[in-house]
């Protein structure tokens, strides 16, 4: 879930209270605020919190820039930094329009019923022809489209203005993917002119200044520059090797942007900027019309026409022309049981039309009470289908006011049997004096290859595609050697250390759906002066007993010797049950032991448990 941060005195004066700090006491604003209850800081936070809940949101923090400085880099860093009380509000990840101060206090004003929704209208240019992006064929082998739409007589204030970066940013790191699937470009329209070309060129061909530079780079001397810039190095990946870089040019030659890189310090908007112009390029085009509606219809409150965004053409290298933003509003009709139903109450038609209206779905009672007709705005994006619709009558019914009831079908639940036969060993297991370790799931590449003395090609090991840590850059193919890693740890405890673990390996399987398959396997291991391999022999016959297995190649379980690079030369043995090779045991090889940081002999056994199932 992305969360946003947002101050708390802002978003109070925009639900219609303010907070003083000289009184500590909350003023109303306006009649039937949304918090009404005066007191201390503390109680404002609890309600907002309680609200929050209500709306499907959760207030993680209240913190301040001071603290979260404090917090990160010591109190010494934090000198000077900012004491402005920040909500941080956990937002659900398809919500995209909650991601911003404007956003947020406008659904939480509809769901209130403090105002009604607003109507999101877009117009034609108030002179002139209509603003014009046009696509050249060269982009196709980078980001082949682009939408884009205008900001008229908008009036920015520091705080809009903050606001305004912001969502650009939770949007790329969001719907955008990164910024892999859309790049969001904003530019002050004053500064530059129209038609405007969106074209692709060999990095070598291009030069200008970028944003917040004093001189020209050419695209290649960028991408060095950026190289170790801690922002901006993310993204180069996304056009580093194609052999032409997007860049998109106004009338007279001027560069507005490299997307999805950086913007050109030429048509950057400021707190004076009267009139923005938006482009969003992209990879796909309906991510990219959903950014588009997102951006303009958060900000299009403070156009000098509020709610109003003017039009902009696209053309595309085959002549088809595209206006946008589309902004559209799409209607659903659904029944009054259906809702009823999947929710699991009983509203009436009328009661349920004003529910969903709250959740910014204006909605009205059709064919006598039987149906309601829902108006879907261009904001809710997350909309795809009856049971968003359902979810949010939820939603605004309250999840904690819907009564429990006993399920009219009737069935009977039953353990795993896999998970049932672990529970079973489990106890055994502690009954014969082993203590159970519960390790890491993931591992570093040694753990399982050079520790172990494997050959990490023969492993089958499910690589990480971008581990954050060494100590976690593959799943475990073994048990062992979290175990190992266990005793490691723990080497000034009383010995000997008897541990096991029953838990899941992740191994390659090219005939399973997703190239790999879990095993569920039992690791037990023994650790003391002297190898103990009677102990584990011992403890491999006791769990043969407890499934109910005789020694016999025919029916029942057996040994053979084995040699593994993993055990010491002529002390392994390869366990085979029902006919087939369930795993290991032996005395550990010194240079394994060594590699753990051990310098006791030790002895292991390691089997998989599916078979007896």
């Amino acid at each position: 879930m992305p969360t946003i941060s947002v101050k708390r005195d802002l978003l109070f004066h925009a639900l219609g209270r303010t907070y003083s700090e000289s009184i500590h006491s909350f003023i109303v604003l306006a009649a039937g605020g949304i918090l009404t209850a005066e007191g201390s800081p503390g109680r404002a936070d609890e309600e907002f919190d309680e609200l929050c809940f209500e709306f499907g949101l959760e207030l993680d923090e209240v913190t301040s820039e001071k603290d979260i400085i404090s917090r990160e880099q010591g109190d010494g860093k934090a000198d000077g930094a900012s004491e402005v009380v920040l909500y941080k509000i956990d937002v659900p990840a398809n919500r995209y329009d909650l991601l911003c101060l404007e956003g947020l206090t406008r659904g939480l004003l509809v769901f209130k019923n403090r105002i009604e929704a607003p109507r999101y209208t877009r117009v034609g240019p108030l002179n002139g022809d209509m603003e014009k992006l046009v696509i050249t064929e060269e982009t196709a082998q980078v980001r082949p489209h682009a939408v884009a739409a205008v900001l008229r007589n908008i009036k920015f204030t520091k705080d809009r203005y903050d606001s305004f970066i912001e969502l650009q940013e939770k949007l790329h790191q969001n719907i955008c993917r990164r910024r892999a699937l859309v790049a969001i470009g904003t530019h002050d329209l004053d500064t530059i002119s129209g038609p405007f070309s969106y074209t692709a060129q060999p990095p070598s061909e291009i030069k200008f200044k970028p944003l917040n530079q004093s001189k020209e780079y050419t695209a290649i001397e960028l991408m060095d520059l950026y190289r170790t810039d801690s922002h901006l190095r993310h993204y180069l990946h996304i056009i580093e090797d194609k052999p032409v870089f997007p860049i998109i040019y106004d009338s007279n030659g001027i560069v507005l942007s490299m997307p999805p890189i950086i913007n050109g310090d030429h048509s950057k908007i400021t707190l004076n900027t009267r009139n923005v112009f938006i482009e969003c390029t992209a990879t796909d085009r309906t991510k990219a019309k959903i950014v588009l509606d997102t951006i303009v219809t958060m900000f299009s409150e403070y156009c000098e026409k509020p709610f109003t965004v003017e039009a902009a053409q696209v053309i595309y290298p085959n002549e088809d022309m595209y206006t946008y933003p589309e902004m559209g509003y799409r209607k659903e009709i659904l029944s009054t049981d259906f809702i009823n139903k999947r929710v699991g109450i009983s509203e009436t038609p009328d009661s349920l039309a004003k529910m969903l209206t709250r959740m910014h779905l204006t909605s009205k009672v059709i064919e006598n009470g039987a149906q309601i007709e829902i108006e879907i705005p261009p904001t809710r994006a997350d909309i795809i289908h009856p049971c968003d619709i359902v979810e949010d009558a939820a939603i605004a019914f309250g999840y904690n006011n819907i009564k429990m009831t006993v399920p009219k079908a009737y069935t009977v639940a039953n353990q795993f049997p896999l998970n049932k036969l672990s529970e079973l060993l489990r106890q055994d297991m502690a009954a014969g004096g082993f203590t159970e370790a519960l390790t890491f799931a993931l591992c570093s590449q040694d753990d399982i290859a050079d520790k172990l003395s494997k050959d990490l090609a023969k492993t089958r090991a499910v690589h990480i595609a971008n581990p954050k840590t060494a100590e976690f850059q593959v799943a475990r193919t073994t048990l062992l050697s979290g175990l190992l890693k266990t005793v490691a740890a723990n080497r000034k405890m009383p010995l000997p250390l008897k541990l096991f673990e029953i838990s899941d390996v992740v191994l390659k399987d090219p005939s399973k759906d997703v190239g790999a398959k879990n095993e569920r396997r039992l690791c037990a291991l023994y650790y003391n002066k002297n190898p103990g391999f009677e102990v584990i022999h011992g403890l491999l016959d006791r769990i043969m007993q407890l499934l109910d297995l005789k020694p016999g190649k025919e029916s029942g379980y057996y040994m053979q010797a084995a040699e593994d690079s993993t055990f010491f030369p002529g002390r392994c043995a390869e366990i085979f049950a029902l006919g087939e090779s369930i795993g290991k045991l032996g005395v550990l090889h010194p240079d394994v032991i060594t590699k753990f940081e051990l310098t006791m002999p030790c002895s292991a056994l390691e089997i998989d448990i599916e078979p007896f199932l």
